[in-house]
């Protein structure tokens, strides 16, 4: 019944020129608005819609992974640009100095948006 609808993804944001400034001149998202909301035009065809929320709570969990070639270079280039890193301490996913995760798996560094949704750059190479 849906096997051929273009699903799309959606998230939201308590304030839409600071989610806009972040997406757009931060991480260099190609972002188009209209009603109010937010279009993140993602590599592969792949819009993510980002709507305005008074009572938004950030989700507890990643909303969008960014798959990159170099996780070392992405996370010192968007660290330039302003982008602090999470940092786990004690936990499984325990990260580094810089924020990435080492300890298995692929290499990873989470950080959230302006209204705290947490995203991720991760090593895009195969396994």
């Amino acid at each position: 019944m849906l096997e051929s609808s273009k699903a799309f993804g959606g998230f939201s944001v308590d304030d839409i020129p600071a989610a806009r400034a972040f997406y757009a001149d931060t991480l260099g998202l190609t972002v188009t608005e209209a009603n109010g909301m937010l279009t993140l035009h993602l590599a592969g065809d792949r819009p993510v819609i980002v709507y305005p929320k008074p009572n938004h709570t950030p989700a507890s969990f990643t909303i969008l992974n960014f798959p990159v070639d170099d996780v070392e270079a992405t996370v010192d280039e968007l660290t330039s640009r302003g982008v602090t890193f999470e940092k786990y301490e004690g936990t499984p996913t325990e990260t580094d100095e810089k924020g990435v995760f080492r300890k298995g798996g692929p290499l990873i560094a989470w950080f959230t948006d302006p209204a705290g949704n947490v995203l991720s750059v991760i090593d895009s190479s195969p396994a």
